[in-house]
């Protein structure tokens, strides 16, 4: 069996091989990333190979071209955080960090990363491109903002949205000094643009997912629209992977950090190497949900009474939500509210049961 370590850049790649042994066969730099350079360089080995590529900019790509050739048993996905031996190495060159990969290969220690099925890359593709239109929009709305601001003694109608329809039939037909309207009408024709652009690929998102069940047990829970749902159903991809619901907790990055010795025990900021989409999302539904839900308002009440800042207490709704979606996908069901139970205790019931029982009052 040989090995051999793949280390990916944008317009080349350096590879390296080595036995079971751990003797160097062969070195090389394939320009342009060129499937005929992968091919002719396995070719060359001679015998069944495994490769490792480490998951940076555009490592799908490679990883379908490698999996494709002809004498290659497995590609391994390397986690590049977790992958000491060429973060914290001194000396770093590309044809070391392939050296270091094959090395780790062989030994088996590579920290390997989940590989998606294709489509869902595709279809990570196509969500992330309307979460950048909506950044975008929101770049601009602040943009509009501003130039509003600087105007002296402009009155803004009585509206909750400036950005609805009345908002928007008020900016159209407001004047302003010759520059500012130009850059105003300029401003609002691109919002026109992207708001048209988000509307398509709202429609393209609701063709892909809407016939899925895994996306309508997501869309039962509450504060979970659409969008969010087929966000949380590509990043989870297969819940399978995720033994528990703490698993997937710390795989959103929905948990702190912590620090235990000495018998002390230390909380610290949430977790750096998560899945942000996937903690984005849980995060926004969570909003969302303590707003329509007697349930999540009533939690994030609770530990907003118990002094935990907004933030915080929206970070506990959101690993509670986590959990929640967790149970939903393993038992392949939909959310269910049901009444509590008289004689259940848990923390916070006391709130919990006051809230709800306010909320069901005629």
């Amino acid at each position: 069996m040989n090995y051999v370590g793949v280390d990916i850049h944008k317009k080349y790649s350096v590879l390296c091989a080595v036995d079971e042994r751990g003797r160097k066969l062969r070195e090389a730099r394939v320009e342009g990333n060129a499937p005929f350079g992968f091919a002719q360089f396995f070719s060359g080995l001679g015998g069944p190979s495994k490769a490792v590529v480490e998951a940076c900019w555009n490592w799908g790509r490679i990883h379908d071209e490698l999996e494709e050739l002809e004498g290659i048993e497995e590609v391994v996905l390397a986690h590049p955080y977790k992958t000491r031996l060429i973060a914290d190495a001194q000396i770093k060159t590309d044809r070391l960090d392939a050296y270091a990969l094959s090395t780790l290969l062989r030994g088996n220690l590579v920290a390997r990363a989940h590989v998606p099925r294709r489509e869902t890359r595709m279809r990570k593709n196509l969500l992330r491109q309307r979460l950048y239109w909506a950044r975008l929009r929101t770049m601009l709305r602040n943009r509009i903002h501003a130039l509003l601001d600087r105007q002296r003694s402009l009155e803004l109608p009585q509206c909750s949205d400036i950005f609805g329809v009345r908002g928007l039939s008020f900016l159209r037909r407001l004047e302003l000094p010759e520059t500012d309207a130009a850059l105003l009408r300029e401003q609002l024709a691109l919002h026109d643009l992207i708001a048209q652009q988000m509307k398509a690929q709202e429609k393209r998102i609701g063709l892909e997912f809407g016939s899925e069940a895994i996306h309508r047990q997501l869309m039962s829970v509450p504060g979970i629209g659409p969008t969010l749902a087929a966000v949380i159903a590509c990043e989870v991809d297969s819940i399978e992977r995720f033994s528990s619901a703490e698993k997937l907790c710390a795989y959103a990055g929905v948990v702190p950090t912590t620090h235990s010795s000495g018998g002390k025990t230390r909380h610290g900021q949430l977790l750096p190497f998560c899945n942000k989409w996937l903690r984005w999302a849980l995060i926004e539904a969570s909003w969302v949900a303590i707003g329509c839900s007697p349930y999540f308002g009533a939690l994030y009440k609770q530990h907003r009474a118990r002094g935990k800042k907004a933030n915080s207490a929206v970070l506990i709704v959101a690993r509670r939500m986590c959990r929640i979606i967790w149970q939903l996908l393993h038992e392949k069901r939909d959310f269910e509210k049901r009444p509590l139970r008289p004689n259940f205790n848990f923390p916070g019931c006391s709130v919990v049961r006051l809230t709800a029982a306010t909320a069901a009052r005629p």
